[in-house]
């Protein structure tokens, strides 16, 4: 029962190693399409974000929805492309098959009527496409470290 499970969900939960795979991220953009869950989930994602010290997130809402009102906010981006063949290579899938499910995925997300996929108005977009894993992590500190002065 995908409400009772998003109304029993823990910090915990997020730990678990099925929560990368293909079949889960296909899963979770068509269940939070519920509205009975996607109250219960926002609910838990703003418990969780409003913890000490702090919490990095990331998802499809979180800087339009979850968290509004968030210092730092990056769009992380790739082309098609590249994020199917990454999520091949994570997953040791089929690159066509990944980019058939991202794009449906993406088109779902975004045509949604509640919390649809976008950058909010005031996050950095950070275009991945060409950058290694360092580079993009040295590319978010260095935007977290500028909004905070240091």
């Amino acid at each position: 029962d995908p409400v009772a499970a998003a109304h029993s969900l823990n910090a915990e939960d997020l730990a678990r190693p099925d929560l990368r795979s293909a079949e889960a991220g296909q899963a979770a953009s068509r269940i939070a399409a519920i509205p009975d869950v996607r109250a219960a989930l926002v609910a838990f994602q703003h418990r969780f974000a409003a913890q000490d010290p702090g919490a990095v997130l990331d998802g499809r809402d979180i800087g339009t929805v979850i968290c509004p009102d968030a210092a730092v906010k990056l769009y992380v981006v790739a082309s098609d492309e590249v994020r199917a063949a990454r999520r091949a290579a994570e997953l040791g899938a089929d690159p066509e098959e990944m980019l058939a499910q991202l794009r449906e995925r993406d088109l779902r997300d975004s045509q949604r009527a509640t919390a649809p996929l976008r950058p909010a108005e005031d996050a950095v977009v950070l275009d991945t496409s060409t950058l290694s894993i360092d580079d993009a992590v040295a590319r978010a500190v260095a935007e977290v470290l500028r909004v905070r002065g240091d």
